[in-house]
């Protein structure tokens, strides 16, 4: 089933791959029809391995992705458009197009960002990140189209009815999903909707203002814009077993129910060493949510390391990477497994720092671009017999 879908859309991708037009397109302004500024830039042992998952579809080399391929999984990195647009920053596209297959943006392809006004896009990173990541042979992963954290201004300080909002909902993810069309492979439609305190829908204008349907309609309006596409609600707190998976779970059983359009769930993976999940918690989350007939992507992985830095850390890392790459290699749900960028040089935690601890050191390879444990427990793990 997994190769059966990733041949489907790659066909789709070259039947329907195009560059964007190179002048933009603008409309009269009005809540219904912004104005597009379309800007073009030029350690448990692994099962064996099915009989027909070797063969000559999955690349040559010990690269991650050429490995992962094996066992019908994809494996990538959320992107930071600065290494893309760098010119002395090759080493960073060099290992992207070289280890990963499959990419989701790390924040220009959310709301305010994209949407920045009532009557704007502007598509300027997304294209840059979207064009390189076919001309590379990558797939994509859309982020995020709803999330509570990337309202801009104008939808949070704004007194709305409920039709006009859902509106705007729909014209903006008709837009951006339309935009790129067949080119998507998936989509994170709604993100980190479930409160961690009262374990309900989280507050936000679209709560507010539309109530718990602002869920259904999102998933509905993204379907429509792309039915070729995956669409995903994504979220932290679901990768173990506990209150917060469990009201995920509940969340995702209620959509599943009621035919929403909800194809998988994205179980983000941000974890320190002195927080992690337990990969037989993380196994039985998996296996549950398969048991509704979802799809799982590991989305969003790092494990970062509280300071100082040690040898001794930096080997628990690798094995908490180890732990859930083995996981999702394993279960036939698991489709993809993400990190939240694989270099320190540019990673969100450079800029975030924990109350008590500062915490750092998250990815697969260091500020230098040098691979670290982490990377080569995921190597080695997936080279074994």
């Amino acid at each position: 089933m997994k190769k059966l879908r990733l041949a489907i859309f790659g066909v789709l991708v070259l039947l329907m791959s195009c560059r964007f037009p190179p002048t933009p397109v603008t409309q009269t302004p009005s809540l219904s029809q912004p104005t597009v500024a379309m800007i073009t830039p030029g350690s448990a042992e692994l099962p064996a391995r099915p009989p027909d998952a070797l063969n000559a579809n999955c690349p040559s080399g010990d690269s991650l992705s050429a490995l992962a391929c094996r066992y019908d999984v994809l494996i990538g990195s959320a992107v930071d458009n600065t290494g893309l647009t760098n010119k002395a920053d090759e080493k960073y596209r060099q290992i992207l197009v070289s280890q990963f297959n499959i990419v989701t943006p790390e924040y220009y392809m959310k709301f305010a960002p994209i949407h920045p006004e009532p009557d704007l896009y502007d598509f300027k990173q997304s294209d840059i990140f979207v064009n390189f990541a076919e001309q590379n042979n990558m797939l994509i992963r859309g982020h995020a189209l709803i999330w509570y954290a990337e309202d801009p201004d104008w939808i949070n300080n704004r007194h709305w009815t409920r039709e006009q909002l859902i509106e705007v909902m729909r014209d903006h993810i008709s837009t951006v999903v339309g935009r790129y069309k067949n080119r998507i492979y998936a989509w994170d439609v709604v993100n980190e909707g479930i409160d961690d305190e009262t374990l309900g829908l989280r507050p936000s204008k679209w709560t507010e203002v539309i109530g718990p349907e602002y869920i259904d309609l999102a998933f509905q309006f993204a379907h429509e814009a792309d039915p070729n596409a995956l669409l995903f609600y994504n979220d932290y707190g679901g990768e173990g077993l506990g209150e917060k998976s469990d009201a995920i779970y509940n969340l995702l059983k209620d959509l599943r129910s009621r035919d929403i359009p909800v194809d998988g769930v994205g179980l983000q993976m941000h974890v320190t060493l002195d927080d992690y999940i337990p990969p037989d918690e993380l196994r039985a989350s998996i296996r549950r949510l398969a048991d509704l007939g979802l799809v799982v992507h590991i989305t969003e992985m790092d494990v970062a390391i509280p300071e100082p830095v040690t040898p001794k850390k930096l080997k628990q890392q690798a094995q908490i990477y180890r732990d859930a790459l083995e996981v999702c290699l394993s279960e036939p749900a698991c489709e993809a497994f993400l990190v939240w960028g694989f270099t320190e040089k540019h990673h969100w935690l450079n800029d975030v720092y924990h109350p008590d601890t500062n915490y750092e050191a998250a990815c697969l390879y260091d500020e230098s671009y040098q691979p670290k444990p982490a990377f080569f427990s995921l190597q080695q793990l997936m080279m074994q017999p």
